[in-house]
């Protein structure tokens, strides 16, 4: 069993518990449980921190993908430009809409390769969803800029990147729109799950509104088929009250971030970069080593817990095998082999640091 966790929830807790408790109290005294005044509060106050002019909650972040994607017009039988380097409910969403995923690959800091998407894109492109991975943002400036050409939506999938920037303008505000995750292990996490499409274009906010209450109307009925996707009042009041912490939880993961750069720096292990231009949230830290697997043990033998993010990249799982390029994802597939997620969350003491870098040196 390890001392130190790779992620934890409860120190958290343990210092909101009041708070938390009095919001969800006043959930259920508020004779409303579904979409009432505390989703509606949260989705107002996410969007102005986010810097959109609408958030819609709904019942996850994959959720929220598919609900944007199909806000912003994709349809079975069209293609939707992605990365293979990422946690499956990217792609899976994409899967939802009946659209095909095609792959490209990735930097090295496992961010979709802006050069690489031109040439994948083919008259059946209707969207491109650049994924902001660990805490940093990829490249969407340049992303959007070749897609604006074309007329092909860009969504961004912003599950790792809440406060992220680029310059002044924060993930999610460069594409048509952007999904949201609040699963608990996020930069801003419910206590279940929970996800929220940003947006400022108001008829794709509407259109997501619809859908996530089986595309009906009041007074008409459906429209389209819809699915049941609606944030939950609990979480939304429990999110209420996180996001007025949250800018300084991410000061404290970007001190821990540069406190595990300078510990580490000199042992062999290939560190995270924040990005000219970028300011990194540090969902994750993640390192590389040739060697992943035994170094993962032998820190978890010395009481260390990690994770890999992501061992198995989504083109070689069996439900999207043959969506590769005919040259394959070479800096996908590498870095599949090599990341290991050290333990990074708000409330990491200074001593657990020392310890964690100091297992960590031993090892390699």
């Amino acid at each position: 069993m390890t001392d130190i966790a790779v992620w934890s929830y409860e120190r958290e807790y343990d210092a909101l518990r009041e708070e938390i408790l009095g919001a969800i109290d006043e959930a259920f005294a508020s004779g409303q449980l579904i979409l009432g005044h505390s989703v509606r509060a949260f989705e107002s106050s996410f969007a102005r921190w986010a810097g959109v002019a609408h958030g819609v909650g709904v019942g996850n972040g994959t959720d929220a993908l598919a609900l944007a994607l199909r806000a912003a017009g994709v349809a079975p039988g069209d293609e939707v430009i992605t990365v293979a380097f990422t946690a499956l409910p990217t792609v899976t969403a994409i899967a939802q809409t009946g659209a095909r995923p095609v792959f490209v690959d990735v930097d090295e800091e496992g961010l979709m390769d802006p050069a690489r998407v031109e040439e994948a894109i083919t008259d059946r492109t209707r969207a491109i969803v650049p994924v902001h991975l660990y805490g940093q943002c990829a490249d969407v400036p340049r992303i959007e800029r070749v897609a604006s050409e074309r007329g092909i939506a860009v969504v961004e999938d912003c599950a790792q990147s809440a406060g992220a920037r680029i310059d002044e303008r924060l993930a999610g505000t460069f594409g048509a729109a952007a999904a949201h995750s609040f699963y608990p292990t996020k930069i801003l996490g419910a206590y279940g799950d929970g996800g929220l499409v940003a947006t400022t274009d108001s008829e794709l906010a509407e259109r997501v509104r619809r859908l996530r209450v089986y595309d009906a109307t009041p007074g008409i009925g459906a429209a389209g088929v819809g699915v049941n996707s609606r944030l939950d009042e609990v979480q939304a009041a429990v999110l209420s009250v996180k996001l007025a912490y949250v800018d300084g939880w991410i000061d404290r993961r970007r001190d821990i971030a540069s406190a595990y750069a300078t510990r580490l720096e000199g042992t062999g292990l290939r560190l995270p970069n924040e990005l000219p231009r970028r300011r990194h949230v540090w969902h994750l830290y993640v390192v590389q080593h040739p060697d992943r697997d035994a170094v993962a043990r032998e820190l978890r033998h010395r009481g260390v817990g990690t994770g890999v993010h992501y061992p198995i990249p989504v083109h070689e799982m069996p439900a999207f095998r043959g969506l590769a390029p005919p040259e394959g994802l070479p800096v996908t597939e590498r870095l599949a082999r090599t990341v290991l997620s050290l333990p990074m969350h708000p409330w990491l003491a200074q001593s657990e640091i020392d310890t964690i870098t100091a297992r960590l040196r031993e090892v390699v």
